[in-house]
């Protein structure tokens, strides 16, 4: 209690500072320039100017090369970079076990298996599984050492190595944060992120404890404060502003609360949409500013603990939380730690002494004066001049930050595929990616012919539906791909445009779809002209119908030979069990849209009502009749040993599932947080586990050679190993992803 009681009054103190440095500082403890600021009769507006309390620095600083040097080479307190490094090594260390995929190393690179990547770089190839392995174990080492300050250099070295190598091996993984990880790991190899907190310290007392230039902390803030203002000024385009990027997520249990006082569609234009618009563009500078960075921190927080909830992102959420510090004082830590108990400090980092002086810093000549001055003077580092090193880390500095800003993070695209392929891949993102469909036509020309088919001419018509608009192609289904040109420097022609200019239509989709009853579907098409759809309507698809919108299509019946024009508002029934083709023939696109009854889930609905009747009735005694043999698990319920041969009803077994995996849906929902911690830490446990083990294995197996094959499937099985109850749950999450509706 006492800790959680210090932690308090530190967040409290915390939210009333009114100064901290974005671009300096002095280094100074909090203590001391309080006791300074007592000393002074002068007002504050006298001790400093307007743009020293904003910014912490002065205009002249910035005045001159020189002056800039010496700026981002002043001496800044090295705690808080320290504790960040902490942070980032030790998330990064989950992380490897997690996203990065070493749990599960196994499944991704299969030995010898004709499997399709999506490289960065062609030539780039993985190792042999067991060396994939060994990859990943330097990979970890080399967190852990940036995490404990240990053998820095070489630490971050090891990381950064095996982590841009796995990244630029798979396309298919990437995403903004992975990439940020790199980047960060990049920058802290170049910094002096050591120097506080670390085993390296305690080595060597040269490093224990000394300053780190202010460009350290100067590249790290930027580069947060980028990552933020990117995000926001992506989402500046018409889809996010009028709240169709993300709608689904006002749904989610986390907006219950904003249910209270707003719709769900106000939730998702509003809180979603605006929120997350409004956050991004403004957390830099929020973070920025002393008055406002207590309301930004909170916001900030509030925001990525809730993205940790609604997205798989592995760590990223946990990551930009270790940044938000960094917009503090750096010696924050110092007076943090300093409020702990005595008995607590020699495991805690340091809160004392000053920092020492560095090499790597610039330190200016002391002032002339008399007493406490000279005093002052006397124990001041010694005064340095610039030199060579000061010069290019400066330079070095403003180049990465201004190449930073005009790097896009990102440009892929992203949408529901109507159709896809996955022959000879483990992933699905490459339907989306022009470059990795061209890689993979390429592998699949190189492995076809194994299967006894020669130059082989391979096309996609790959279909989707980006933000809620009408469904349409993405890449030119006449052209073969195994001869299409493909460059990142300049356009290409199979690539189809997205078709922006229908996104009006949007709106009108939700009055049509509201029109509908609850058994009708529909689906929205648009096409190219000189292109044509051939669709299958299946016999559960009753009173199917097409509808144009706009343009012009004819509509072949492939089996009566026939052929159908349609006009804007003019719709036709289309034959169940028959293939039809629908050709858009005005001169620019067509847009249409089936409308469809799925009679076989209608029926199954029906059923089901009738069961959970009878189930009713037979539970509270008013049905007086004997059930039949095949209805009598809706009393007894369904036995584990009941097979899909037995003699209950195909439809009451069905039925009995769904119940059950409601019941266990609502019972996980309705888990208390103590249930959910340990549902959460067990998965995570069995995941690290098998990755280590699998680790281990393959360590074993370059070191000595592979064991027999039986000890080597004991060892296998030994690392699936998993609890009961998570095999259950294993098996209900397949069950409803294969869903029976």
């Amino acid at each position: 209690m006492r800790i959680l009681f210090v932690i308090f009054e530190f967040l409290l103190e915390s939210l009333s500072l009114k100064t901290c440095e974005f671009l300096t500082s002095t280094g100074t403890p909090c203590v001391e320039r309080s006791k300074v600021k007592k000393k002074s009769i002068l007002a504050p507006s006298e001790q400093t100017s307007t743009m020293k309390r904003l910014f912490g620095f002065e205009k002249e600083d910035i005045s001159s090369w020189h002056r800039l040097v010496c700026l981002l080479s002043r001496p800044t307190d090295p705690a808080s970079l320290g504790i960040f490094r902490f942070l980032f090594g030790m998330l990064m260390a989950l992380d490897i076990t997690q996203e990065r995929g070493l749990s599960h190393l196994d499944y991704k690179y299969l030995d010898g298996a004709p499997v399709c990547r999506f490289p960065l770089f062609n030539f780039l190839k993985p190792l042999p599984m067991d060396w994939m392995f060994f990859v990943y174990f330097v990979m970890f080492l080399g967190a852990v050492g940036i995490m404990l300050g240990c053998f820095y250099r070489l630490a971050c070295l090891m990381f950064i190595s095996t982590y841009w190598y796995v990244f630029f091996l798979d396309k298919t993984t990437w995403n903004n944060h992975s990439y940020l990880y790199g980047l960060i790991g990049f920058q802290l190899s170049l910094m002096d992120a050591n120097r506080y907190w670390s085993l390296d310290g305690i080595r060597n007392p040269r490093k224990r404890n000394a300053h780190v230039p202010l460009w350290n902390y100067t590249m790290l803030r930027t580069q947060i404060f980028i990552v933020y203002f990117i995000a926001g000024v992506k989402k500046l385009d018409a889809d996010w502003v009028e709240g169709y990027s993300m709608k689904y997520l006002a749904h989610h249990w986390l907006f219950d609360p904003f249910k209270l006082i707003l719709p769900v569609e106000l939730i998702n234009l509003m809180v979603v949409h605006g929120g997350g618009l409004i956050l991004d563009l403004t957390a830099g500078y929020l973070l920025f500013f002393d008055a406002t960075r207590p309301v930004a921190a909170f916001f900030v927080s509030y925001f990525h603990c809730m993205n940790s909830q609604l997205f798989s992102i592995g760590m990223f959420s946990y990551t930009m939380l270790a940044t938000s510090p960094l917009f503090c004082y750096p010696d924050w830590p110092r007076r943090f730690f300093g409020r702990f108990p005595e008995f607590l400090q020699p495991i805690l980092p340091f809160v004392s002494p000053a920092p020492i002086p560095s090499s790597s810093c610039v330190y200016p000549k002391p002032p002339s004066g008399s007493g406490e001055q000279q005093e002052e003077a006397h124990a001041a580092p010694k005064p340095t001049t610039l030199s060579f090193k000061h010069k290019f880390r400066a330079i070095f500095t403003i180049l990465y930050i201004m190449e930073q800003f005009f790097l896009p993070y990102s440009h892929f695209l992203t949408g529901y595929s109507a159709f896809t392929i996955n022959v000879f891949t483990q992933s699905r993102r490459w339907k989306d990616h022009g470059d990795m469909l061209k890689q993979y036509a390429t592998c699949l020309s190189e492995n076809l012919p194994r299967f006894n088919i020669s130059e082989p001419e391979i096309y996609f018509d790959i279909w989707v539906s980006i933000n809620d608009r009408f469904q349409q192609r993405i890449f030119d289904p006449r052209v073969d791909l195994v001869k299409a040109d493909w460059s990142p420097f300049r356009p290409n022609s199979w690539l189809m445009p997205l078709l922006v200019d229908l996104s009006p239509w949007r709106t009108k989709f939700e009055e049509i779809e509201g029109s509908l009853d609850n058994q009708t579907e529909v689906v929205f098409i648009a096409d190219f002209p000189g292109l044509y759809l051939e669709n299958f309507v299946s016999e559960d698809l009753g009173n199917t119908s097409v509808q144009v919108l706009e343009g012009l299509v004819n509509v072949e019946i492939v089996d009566e030979k026939k052929n159908y024009s349609l006009q804007p508002g003019e719709k036709m029934q289309i034959p169940a069990g028959a293939y039809h083709k629908v050709y858009t023939v005005s001169e620019g696109p067509s847009c249409y849209m089936y409308i469809y009854v799925n009679t076989t889930e209608a029926e199954l609905q029906r059923n089901f009502t009738k069961l959970s009747e009878l189930q009713e009735k037979v539970r509270n005694g008013t049905e007086t009749e004997p059930l039949p043999p095949e209805l009598q698990p809706l009393v007894t319920g369904l036995d584990d040993q009941d097979s899909d041969h037995s003699v209950i009803d195909p439809v009451v077994r069905l039925f009995l599932k769904r119940q059950k995996r409601m019941q266990e849906v609502k019972k996980r929902r309705e888990a208390s947080m103590v249930e959910r911690f340990q549902r959460f830490a067990s998965k995570k446990y069995y995941s690290i586990r098998r990755g280590f083990l699998m680790t281990a294995i393959a360590l074993r197996n370059l070191a000595v050679g592979l064991p027999p094959l039986e000890q080597l499937t004991r060892e296998v099985a030994y690392a699936n190993m998993k609890e009961p109850e998570t095999d259950q749950d294993e098996r209900l999450k397949d069950e409803v992803g294969h869903g029976e509706l």
